[in-house]
């Protein structure tokens, strides 16, 4: 007798499979990443009442990967509005198991405050410090003992040799099996000077790092399945998973 939920499984597969060569489908989602890009769409959202800038495809996505995974640590480089941490922790929370560790350079007083007495905060550590310097690495080595399952995400200064510094110092913490996760390698396909005043540009962003990283580095795999699965998203080619 067939099972129906593998029937359900292997059907849902194939559909993902399908998206790559949609080219309405993907016609209309590359127009909806632009336009939305431009409009800050990602500024909408929030996740237990902490402004999360993320868009919602990626969080669902995230809560994928967190769940499969099940991970003991899950870094991430740049705090925000601590949106983000208390998604990861909730979900944790969910799962039972499991400490968030955020990294900033400028952790500003009052998001901290609202992040340390949030009923997440629990299972939060957060380091302010750059997150490529020597000193802020070390620190983040520490809460890497004894850990089995370690997840890596980036979303901090997007230029290009920030991100491959941080890929490259990062990178090493990531468990085989896991994710290291890039955001916002959507602005390759962005216009130049999109959003006014920030120095990232095509050429020069969190893609361009990706795809250098990548050329010396067989340990990654871009998980093309996530980005078939998504079609928006702000990290498109950007989520990479540990196979060595």
């Amino acid at each position: 007798m067939t099972d129906p939920i593998e029937t359900f499984i292997e059907e849902r597969k194939d559909r993902i499979r399908q998206n790559e060569s949609n080219a309405a489908l993907q016609k209309a989602a590359q127009d909806f990443n632009l336009e939305s890009n431009k409009a800050q769409y990602s500024y909408n959202f929030s996740w237990m009442g902490r402004p999360i800038i993320q868009y919602p495809q990626d969080m669902v996505a995230m809560q994928e990967i967190i769940w499969d995974i099940k991970p003991d640590l899950i870094i991430e480089t740049g705090i925000a509005h601590g949106g983000s941490l208390i998604y990861y922790a909730s979900l944790l929370e969910l799962i039972g198991k499991g400490e968030v560790l955020g990294v900033d350079i400028d952790i500003r007083d009052h998001n901290r405050k609202e992040i340390e007495k949030h009923p997440m905060f629990a299972r939060i550590k957060m380091i302010q410090g750059s997150s490529v310097s020597a000193e802020t690495v070390a620190e983040v080595n520490k809460y890497i003992s004894g850990k089995e399952k370690v997840l890596v995400c980036l979303d901090s200064n997007h230029t290009h040799e920030h991100v491959l510094n941080e890929i490259r110092m990062y990178s090493r913490f990531v468990t085989v099996g896991s994710y290291l996760v890039v955001f916002d390698t959507i602005v390759e396909t962005m216009p130049d000077n999109y959003l006014p005043g920030r120095p990232w540009t095509k050429g020069n962003n969190p893609m361009s790092a990706v795809r250098e990283f990548l050329k010396s580095d067989d340990k990654f795999i871009v998980d093309t399945t996530i980005d078939n699965k998504l079609l928006i998203s702000v990290a498109p080619g950007g989520y990479l998973r540990k196979v060595k």
